[in-house]
């Protein structure tokens, strides 16, 4: 029996992104374990934010994947206050989704993974925020050397999914 982990990840992703949810999921499937996520895996028969919720009761570990969904160079952080700042540099922005499904799993105690594409700011992709360092998702072609590093990050998780699900089922 596979182990069920939840996958915070959007939906609609680019050709990039796709390969590097694809790498990610494969790895994962290799040791064993079983991404669920709402819309891929599982549909929802009630409203989204309550099948998050039974979904991750389910799961033994969670992966959150920021892709960026919206970016932008040029807008004002804290608009009319002292701490008012001007962004002129690209940055980026993930679903919303990663920032409640993360919630979700770190509330109910769940092991978690945290990737992020390189310009991805905010919530649990701030270091510090959660326990776990932030990685970064391999965008474009992936080295033999960076898979296997890739590996040995997610090879780390999993053994503290395991213990979870194991620890679960006394």
């Amino acid at each position: 029996m596979k182990i069920p982990i939840f996958v915070s990840c959007p939906t609609i992703l680019n050709k990039d992104q796709m390969n590097a949810r694809e790498i990610i999921v494969s790895i994962v499937e290799e040791f064993g374990l079983e991404p669920r996520a709402l819309g891929r895996t599982d549909y929802p028969t009630d409203y989204p934010l309550k099948e998050v919720f039974v979904l991750a009761k389910h799961c033994s570990g969670g992966i959150i994947l920021g892709f960026e969904q919206f970016s932008t160079s040029n807008g004002v952080w804290k608009k009319r206050t002292k701490e008012e700042k001007i962004q002129r540099e690209h940055i980026s922005f993930p679903t919303p989704w990663n920032q409640l499904e993360a919630g979700v799993l770190f509330g109910l105690g769940l092991p978690l993974t945290v990737f992020k594409e390189s310009t991805i700011v905010g919530g649990v992709f701030d270091p510090g925020v959660t326990d776990v360092f932030i990685h970064r998702i391999p965008i474009g072609r992936i080295s033999k050397d960076n898979r296997n590093a890739l590996r040995e990050v997610l090879l780390n998780w999993q053994r503290k999914v395991r213990m979870h699900y194991y620890e679960d089922r006394r």
